[in-house]
């Protein structure tokens, strides 16, 4: 079998490469080389496999399915395949197929019930409204007459439509960078994101240097974010919109003689958050003097907006129990020093050796702060968020204005981690003199600074 096509270096080629991985989303840009992706994926072993190789794509409509039929015309009839159109499978002189099918309803998942496949892919998986057809289409995922190791489920889309955030929650939550598996409890899958980027795609930018300049010019703003550089933290109407890849990093080691500090929102039935801070002194250059870095958190859920339940002591254990460094202070939700018949959930907490002063719990103007920093200065933004925080990148970007008071953030909902993110940002209130000063206190000791700190706080 001759083949003209080869994946591009990158991503698509490190995406094809994973065969060891059960399901894998290769997703982000417009133009990021997705269907190609997928046609290649499973031509990669039809030879290996022959008639063992039996596959099916979906699509959510048949006038979208043309599409990738014809692309798939271009690159498989040269290997030897016949296209059937009646049947509209792809089948190789060898008996490997490729079915072409496209699911419309969630009823149309279960015809497919008692059908083997080795191979199963899904096209522009967040048109679909939720992820019901992926998961009962699992169990087709099975062979029986041969064994074949590298059995797959593959699927392509961009950030934005019906299913958004279901493919957000299922397959980039976890690793939001992507390259990281994870293993899920039900099937004992490998399941993995894989990150495109329309600059990732040189034969298209090649031969069309317009597209990216198309792209721009698609209108809103967080549609322009989402699809030019595949940004899945973008949401419409979030209250945030300024948030986006260029906030999260790789975690790195950080100077041992930044000031570090934590701040904490309480919460029992509803989840709690701790997050742990360094401030820049300008001593690495990606990170401006004054910016903040959250390194480290701890979210107290069991699932999306639920909580815990744990004590105020298990809390205050869990946190020195995660923490090697020294930190200079901690800031904490101001309903955590309310005392109702008995100890405050501070006063436990000082009881584990973790000491609280009450946050600033203004909420527009710590809003106007965070939103600040995530503007930064000079196109650098002022806060950052290792890519380890998973439920900051899950829960900032969604949060959304209230309707009765639209300066502020709707808090029914999950806005936790926000909350204790601002408290952090108030117990350093940056203006750009602050910054620009800076530079003239880099040789200040980690006490000094903390002593200025202290001054600084109206208790």
């Amino acid at each position: 079998m001759q083949s003209a096509w080869a994946p591009q270096d990158g991503p698509q080629a490190e995406a094809i490469a994973a065969t060891w991985c059960e399901e894998l989303f290769f997703g982000g840009a417009r133009g990021g080389g997705k269907s190609d992706f997928l046609l290649g994926d499973f031509l990669q072993d039809v030879q290996t496999y022959g008639e063992h190789w039996r596959g099916i794509l979906f699509r959510k409509s048949h006038p979208e399915l043309q599409e990738i039929v014809e692309r798939g015309k271009q690159l498989f009839l040269p290997t030897g395949a016949i296209w059937y159109e009646q049947k509209r499978e792809f089948r190789w002189p060898n008996g490997a197929f490729l079915r072409m099918r496209h699911i419309d309803s969630d009823g149309d998942a279960d015809s497919y019930q008692g059908h083997q496949y080795t191979w199963i892919g899904w096209d522009e998986l967040p048109i679909w409204k939720s992820l019901y057809s992926y998961f009962k289409l699992k169990a087709c995922l099975r062979y029986a007459a041969a064994d074949v190791p590298t059995k797959r489920i593959r699927s392509a889309g961009n950030p934005g439509g019906p299913g958004h955030q279901a493919v957000k929650a299922y397959f980039i939550d976890h690793a939001v960078m992507g390259y990281v598996p994870r293993t899920d409890t039900n099937t004992g899958h490998r399941v993995m994101f894989v990150p495109s980027r329309v600059q990732d795609n040189r034969i298209l930018l090649d031969r069309d240097p317009g597209y990216i300049g198309r792209l721009k010019g698609v209108g809103s703003p967080e549609l322009v974010r989402a699809w030019l550089e595949g940004d899945w933290n973008v949401v419409t109407g979030a209250y945030f919109p300024e948030f986006g890849l260029r906030h999260i990093i790789q975690p790195i080691a950080l100077p041992g003689a930044w000031l570090r500090f934590r701040s904490i929102d309480w919460g029992s039935a509803k989840p709690f958050s701790v997050g742990w801070w360094a401030v820049s002194d300008g001593t690495l250059p990606q990170f401006p003097a004054g910016a903040l870095i959250r390194y480290r958190e701890w979210y107290g859920s069991s699932e999306p907006n639920v909580g815990l339940k744990m004590t105020a002591a298990e809390v205050a254990k869990g946190i020195r129990s995660r923490e090697i460094e020294g930190t200079a202070y901690s800031v904490g939700d101001p309903a955590m020093f309310q005392e109702d018949g008995g100890p405050s959930i501070a006063e436990e907490f000082s009881k584990q050796g973790v000491y609280l002063q009450p946050a600033d719990n203004s909420r527009i103007a710590g809003w106007n702060e965070l939103r600040g920093r995530l503007k930064g200065v000079d196109d650098k933004p002022l806060i950052y968020v290792f890519s380890t925080c998973r439920d900051t990148i899950r829960t900032l970007p969604a949060i959304q204005h209230d309707e009765k008071r639209p300066e502020d953030v709707d808090s029914d909902g999950e806005d936790h981690a926000p909350d204790e993110i601002r408290y952090a940002c108030m117990s350093r209130p940056w203006f750009r003199k602050q910054v620009e000063k800076q530079k003239e206190r880099q040789g200040l000791t980690l006490n000094t600074l903390f002593e200025e700190h202290q001054r600084s706080l109206d208790y």
